[in-house]
């Protein structure tokens, strides 16, 4: 077999990043400006900060108001059934499940997006911290596997990733809910001022909080601040909002050492058995269906969760036969991807002379309160918070 060593060293980075969405974004940044020269792979196609086709179309602008035809849900039924992602208005961000269908035993929603930026376009940016209540369980319950680290360690790098991409909430001084490096919260409208005050005289533990969002309610970095108009997911042409498109890959571009690949389905990961170190990417072109081959000291897997999981698999050897990583057997289970809607909803009376404008881009947030402080359960471990 002729190899081309041009070919290879035109091939060679000092880092590659797979995915472009939240963590493949901050990745590509924070590499670039080290700087190291970053390939960053993205399995769909190119989508530019600004490119979104309907930011700023009216209902009567988009076909049945909006809503999806009895065909298109066919299309995208498991991308659909959580019932607010796909519309006329979003559904050039999802997958069609037709094109790529996944079977299930149970239910399991995977919501997925196939572009540069993707599910930080339709991500709902409500964005908290671990506290070491966190951090400690598994030590403190015998569950799991304990943490190597402890809030300490990481409150740095909440602060240098808030700061950056601005997160508007409102501190309460709670150890579960650590406070961070917020800009001036959304103010809470009358009915939740309301719940809130009526749920801290029944019960001192629990606050009724505005939702922490990574909205900006100041201009940053740029960037201009939330117009409230609440269509977050179409993509947002005021950069209000984090994401990669508009945030974290501008700043790497500006580097002059991004190099992004579009359409790079990732095969699996190269392993040398004698460094016993990965050493590049393998990939299929989605538009040629060829494969070729990236290398690079640093690999960054960023793809999501279930993705990154299967190139993991994908990248069996010798050494290590279930899949790259996977001695401690755990490879491939314990997944999760999308949970929602569990709640309740209730009608307050006696607000009818007062209204407020805006359509807000986040909601209320209620922070664990379980197996806090003196409540300790010893039927139930750890501890949920509501978001609303």
């Amino acid at each position: 077999m002729y190899f081309d060593s041009n070919l290879k060293a035109e091939n060679t980075y000092d880092a590659i990043v797979v995915g472009s969405g939240i963590s493949g974004g901050w990745a590509a940044k924070e590499l670039t400006e080290k700087g190291l020269k970053v390939l960053v792979l993205e399995r769909g196609r190119m989508v530019k900060h600004g490119e979104y086709p309907t930011a700023s179309k009216a209902p009567w602008e988009v076909p049945n108001r909006g809503r999806l035809s009895i065909e298109e849900l066919k299309e995208y039924e498991k991308q659909s059934r959580t019932g607010y992602t796909v519309s006329q208005f979003t559904k050039h961000w999802f997958v069609k499940d037709t094109d790529h269908p996944y079977n299930e035993i149970k239910r399991f929603d995977w919501m997925r997006g196939y572009h540069v930026g993707g599910r930080s376009i339709m991500w709902g940016r409500h964005s908290y911290r671990h506290s070491d209540i966190d951090f400690t369980a598994n030590a403190k319950d015998g569950h799991g596997t304990d943490w190597p680290i402890r809030y300490k360690d990481i409150a740095p790098w909440y602060d240098h990733v808030e700061s950056f991409i601005g997160v508007s909430g409102q501190a309460e001084g709670l150890p579960q809910l650590p406070d961070g490096k917020f800009l001036p919260p959304i103010e809470q409208n009358c009915a939740e001022k309301k719940v809130r005050e009526s749920v801290l005289a029944k019960f001192p533990d629990r606050v009724l909080s505005v939702g922490r969002v990574a909205n900006l309610t100041q201009d940053h970095n740029g960037r201009s601040k939330c117009q409230f108009r609440n269509l977050c997911s179409r993509g947002c042409p005021y950069g209000a909002y984090f994401s990669s498109l508009s945030s974290t890959i501008p700043a790497a571009e500006k580097t002059g050492n991004l190099t992004i690949r579009p359409h790079s389905i990732v095969n699996s990961i190269i392993f040398d058995p004698k460094l016993k170190k990965a050493t590049g990417i393998r990939i299929i072109d989605a538009e040629t269906s060829k494969t070729e081959e990236f290398h690079a000291k640093v690999i960054f897997l960023c793809a999501s969760a279930i993705a990154s999981t299967a190139i993991l698999m994908n990248s069996a050897t010798d050494v290590w036969p279930d899949g790259l990583g996977s001695s401690s057997g755990e490879l491939g289970h314990n997944l999760m991807d999308h949970h929602f809607r569990s709640g309740a909803s209730g009608e307050i009376p006696g607000m009818e002379d007062m209204y407020y404008f805006g359509r807000r881009p986040g909601g209320t947030y209620m922070p664990r309160f379980r197996n806090v402080g003196k409540d300790v359960q010893k039927d139930f471990l750890r501890g949920f918070g509501y978001q609303g």
